[in-house]
């Protein structure tokens, strides 16, 4: 797999194309959720965009978000062709690995749709408050413990 991090305006025009077709094919339809997914995240100065790549595809996605004292981790995403196969895990496990090198010290969170709170949990992530629908899915927030 290769890994490669970059800020909204380091992204080559194919890039950005290819990450923003994989999270409407992800987000919107697949799971049947219409909403505005591209956000002003995306161009924040400060959020990393991490793209993996195997055979010459896109494969995996997420990207790291600075909020106040914390880091989110969102728009975590593996392309249906690689599910099944440890993708989603070497996409997190670099994700964590992205956060706390380039920015240690804060606390990683993310939103987390609920049916995968035990691969999160897997991670370190534990739940916190309560339970909400966000467009229309059950997510719950979550916190990096022991970082």
């Amino acid at each position: 797999m290769l890994w490669r991090h970059k800020h909204f305006n380091e992204l080559s025009l194919d890039e950005l194309f290819t990450l923003m077709r994989a999270r409407v094919d992800v987000f919107v339809v697949e799971q049947n959720c219409p909403y505005p997914e591209l956000d002003d995240a995306d161009i924040a100065t400060d959020t990393l965009h991490l793209l993996g790549y195997q055979e010459g595809q896109l494969c995996a996605y997420a990207r790291c978000i600075s909020k106040g004292e914390n880091l989110a981790i969102g728009r975590v995403l593996c392309v249906d062709r690689w599910r099944g196969q440890g993708v989603a895990k070497e996409l997190m496990n670099e994700a964590l690995s992205l956060c706390h090198s380039h920015f240690p010290g804060r606390t990683v969170v993310l939103s987390a749709q609920t049916y995968l709170l035990d691969f999160y949990r897997s991670f370190g992530f534990q739940t916190k408050g309560e339970r909400y629908l966000e467009d229309g899915i059950e997510h719950q927030d979550m916190e990096l413990i022991g970082q």
